[in-house]
């Protein structure tokens, strides 16, 4: 696997991007953003499992239901979530606008937003957008994108990788959002994976199920949930490798790739957590299942007071053992738990907890809490 210099999703064969500047960000900054496709993609995406869905995600969970699509349009700045039959209505306008711009079907466009909760979507601004943001599409467009999706983020999240399938050049781009309400669940922010590779619609919603339970799925900043959290992956064909229709030797090559990518962009995200300033790596063993390892994982992981403890460089393994007692799993025993740290001073932590009930492990990837996040979110709308 080679990974390709300031790659993004314009890279694979057959995509371009752009973002620009429309108007809902009062600061002028990038906010409205389009990925294309040259021809109709085979697409698989996973979605929050917030009871409270944005509108956007509404329509663009019917709209990818028969696993194709061709182009993503995203807004920053807004999050057209709670506007009720307006918000509805926006949503699938924005779809129907740069579906007759684009000359595809709207049924072919997913349509997402990412910003305040309970503001209506000011769809003008983007409908008067959309002729400027499809004739600035490029291949070099991935930046313009990466940077157009952003929130409270402080650093663009893009990445591309090489690969090898059945001898022919395969390319994998992705770029992802999120720096804070980043908790796990199916999905965890924005993240739009692009690629030439010829796969199957069964096999390309597997592959980005299992590198999302890994990767999107084992990060948590603040344990909060969004609204409007995806990740969406398009597959066009046109690197014209054998169709990947089974579990063989070149789905395991691309799942690899996928893993790698989504990986890397979730460690991104939680680098980038609102005012974090260390990255710590939760690691339960000796758990009787996959399920119980992660969940005392995900617990550990979302205490606030082993977050304020690693922002103090505190290794205090009492706030741990606390945060594995809450989940009231009477067989963990004081005699059978066992806590060992990295240095806490560093910028990188580990924490390694053996609860001595079975074989089964599970890692979570978080950040500390730091004065600077309250502010944030404090002054965040």
């Amino acid at each position: 696997m080679l990974i390709i210099k300031n790659g993004g999703v314009s890279s694979p064969l057959g995509f371009k991007a752009n973002g620009i500047w429309s108007g809902i960000k009062k600061s002028g900054k990038p906010d409205l953003a389009l990925i294309v496709s040259d021809n109709l993609a085979t697409a698989a995406g996973v979605f929050t499992k917030n009871s409270i869905k944005a509108a956007p995600l509404i329509i663009s969970q019917k709209n990818i239901s028969n696993h194709k699509a061709q182009a993503i349009v995203v807004n920053s700045g807004n999050a057209n979530c709670f506007t009720g039959s307006i918000g509805l209505k926006h949503a699938q306008q924005t779809t129907a606008i740069f579906a007759k711009l684009l000359k595809i079907s709207t049924k072919n466009v997913i349509v997402t937003s990412t910003g305040i909760i309970g503001k209506q979507l000011p769809f003008n601004k983007i409908k008067n957008a959309a002729p400027q943001l499809i004739k600035g599409l490029s291949k070099n467009g991935s930046i313009l994108a990466a940077k157009a999706i952003l929130t409270t983020d402080l650093a663009i999240k893009q990445i591309a990788v090489e690969i090898r399938l059945s001898g022919q050049k395969v390319i994998l781009g992705a770029c992802a959002k999120g720096s804070g309400m980043i908790a796990p669940n199916m999905a965890t922010m924005l993240g739009f994976i692009t690629t030439d590779a010829a796969i199957s619609p069964k096999m390309l919603t597997l592959a980005l199920k299992q590198a999302c339970d890994e990767s999107f799925n084992a990060i948590t900043i603040d344990g909060c949930m969004s609204t409007n959290d995806m990740v969406v992956v398009l597959a066009n064909g046109q690197a014209q490798n054998k169709t990947i229709s089974h579990q063989g030797k070149d789905f395991q090559v691309f799942l690899k790739a996928l893993k790698h990518i989504c990986l890397f962009l979730s460690k991104k995200i939680v680098l980038d957590g609102e005012g974090a300033t260390k990255f710590i790596t939760v690691n339960v063993s000796g758990a009787k299942t996959p399920k119980q390892a992660k969940n005392i994982a995900l617990t550990i992981a979302n205490s606030v007071l082993v977050k304020t403890a690693a922002f103090g460089s505190n290794p205090n393994w009492g706030r741990v053992a606390a945060a594995v007692g809450s989940l009231g799993l009477k067989d963990i025993t004081e005699k059978k738990l066992k806590i060992t740290f990295s240095p806490f001073d560093k910028k990188e932590i580990a924490i390694y907890v053996n609860v001595g009930q079975g074989k089964h492990a599970a890692k979570v990837f978080t950040c500390d809490l730091s004065y600077d996040y309250v502010k944030i979110n404090a002054e965040y709308n």
